[in-house]
């Protein structure tokens, strides 16, 4: 996991990429950039212990196997999808000490910005959105559809994040990057295991 020192916030961040999420109890943010994908920010409100997943489509019938669980986060072919994301992500900070009925969530991303693509983004909102009210996980604040890409810093220990909106006509690097990606997801099988509470 890349991490740098925010000189402007004073903090450490963890910067996640797709498929990837990071969870921690320090005083660490998470950051990423998002076009069509979408991060869900999960944090336990008395614990000061959350985290933030990036994922690329809702969802797949596929079985995962294998993953390589690390001790604050997690990079596998399963977690590029929507369900596997969401399940690791709760799952892990439940067996650091969260607590499912103190889990707060907010949603970032889902923007159209492949115009020749189905439109992905749409679908991994309403998947995100359905998810979260399925697990009784409160949705705090969203910020996601439109056309423009988006960077994302959240905090899990207070629970606050920070937006900032991408000129989507000057910047094709998030655009290729998902259709890279994109190719990618279709021609590689499922790697990654879950384990439901």
């Amino acid at each position: 996991m890349n991490h740098y020192w925010d000189r402007y916030r004073e903090v450490v961040v963890a910067k996640i990429l797709p498929g990837e999420f990071y969870m921690t109890r320090d005083n660490v943010a998470i950051a990423t950039t998002l076009g069509s994908c979408i991060s869900a920010c999960i944090w336990d409100k008395n614990e000061n212990i959350g985290g933030m997943n990036h994922f690329m489509l809702p969802l797949t019938d596929k079985k995962a196997h294998e993953v390589n669980w690390g001790k604050r986060g997690i990079s596998s072919d399963a977690t590029r999808y929507g369900n596997f994301a969401m399940e690791h992500l709760i799952n892990t900070i439940l067996k650091n000490g969260g607590r499912r009925e103190h889990l707060l969530a907010k949603v970032f991303g889902g923007g159209k910005v492949l115009n020749q693509m189905t439109d992905v983004g749409k679908r991994n909102i309403d998947f995100a959105m359905h998810y979260l009210q399925m697990e009784n996980i409160q949705i705090e604040t969203t910020d996601t559809g439109d056309l423009y890409p988006r960077k994302v810093i959240f905090e899990p220990a207070s629970g606050r994040a920070f937006v900032k909106k991408l000129n989507n006509l000057h910047n094709d690097t998030i655009a290729q990057r998902e259709k890279n990606y994109s190719k990618h997801i279709d021609h590689n099988e499922v790697d990654g295991d879950i384990e439901l509470f």
